[in-house]
């Protein structure tokens, strides 16, 4: 944990630990610590941090024109971004193109509703969405998120009926954008998430965007032949960590134990995490290592110019 100047709280997620300046700001450090099943696993992944803070300043950069977000500095250091403190809203805006993850496996239960939202009849696995849709979730401190209504969010007052039709809005023109600049890259992008909040009367993009960590890729070359074949679309995504975890037994439950990281698999995730950079931005890595001596002093000077 570091020790900012006038730091006035501290918060650690599973990946990030946050830093409160004073009452405007935010410094937030992007761990290499990897987390699945809701479990933050034994080894952290060299430059994971760096991968994750620098794909969110790329599309938070590229998508400040429909609304705005919280970064003032989100590139002077490799996994570090200094902005803006607001108000958050406390639910997440999940956005889905295509039937995959949770809402296949609620559709493939029998459910023709998620989140208020009617499912058609005849889908499969993968399939588009005739318009992408949208299924929130209010957002949890601990545990899992829960799923979660329009209708239910206005009626529970977490969210205005006002801001709360701003919110889909930018996030149908966030996924839209998305969606496009993956498609440039011969990506699709499936489904992601969104956070926003407010200082004062105006709303705000926060958190990341965009990466593997809150998004799903899948490949374009190929899709549609793999969907008629009814075979697994390819992802570009973490749930390589996912399969190799379930191959050793582990899928989160009590009693289970987390297999081996040996330094081949920490350097093989470590290298799939940069492809998946490279791939994605279209941009070459650059690994630049910091010690947290180093991240101490330089996030210091940052702050001291604010």
């Amino acid at each position: 944990m570091l020790q900012l100047p006038n730091q006035t709280a501290f918060y650690k997620g599973k990946v990030r630990d946050v830093y409160t300046i004073g009452d405007k700001h935010l410094a937030m450090v992007v761990s290499d610590r990897i987390s699945a099943f809701d479990v933050v696993l034994p080894r952290p992944i060299p430059f994971k941090g760096q991968v994750l803070n620098q794909i969110a300043a790329y599309f938070l950069d590229a998508t400040k024109d429909i609304v705005p977000n919280w970064v003032l500095d989100g590139t002077s250091l490799p996994n570090a971004t200094i902005g803006l403190k607001c108000e958050t809203f406390p639910v997440e805006m999940v956005i889905r193109g295509n039937l995959t993850g949770h809402a296949w496996r609620t559709y493939k239960s029998g459910a023709r509703e998620l989140c208020g939202v009617p499912l058609p009849e005849g889908l499969k696995e993968n399939d588009y969405f005739a318009e992408p849709i949208i299924t929130p979730t209010t957002k949890a401190h601990e545990g899992h998120d829960e799923d979660i209504s329009r209708e239910e969010i206005i009626r529970q007052g977490l969210v205005s009926e006002k801001d709360y039709e701003q919110l889909e809005k930018y996030t149908r023109a966030l996924f839209e954008r998305g969606r496009k600049m993956a498609n440039e890259r011969g990506l699709i992008l499936v489904d992601t998430k969104y956070e926003f909040g407010k200082i004062g009367d105006d709303i705000y993009l926060i958190d990341e965007i965009h990466t593997p960590d809150s998004s799903r890729y899948f490949y374009s070359e190929g899709f549609e032949e793999r969907q008629a074949r009814g075979e697994q679309q390819r992802q570009l995504s973490k749930e390589f960590v996912r399969e190799w975890l379930m191959a050793g037994g582990f899928q989160g439950k009590e009693g289970q134990q987390i297999p081996e990281m040996t330094d081949e698999f920490v350097n093989s995730v470590t290298d799939r995490y940069i492809e998946l950079y490279e791939y994605i931005t279209g941009k070459k890595f650059t690994k630049e290592p910091i010690t947290e001596a180093e991240l101490q002093a330089k996030l210091t000077d940052l702050l001291s110019r604010l």
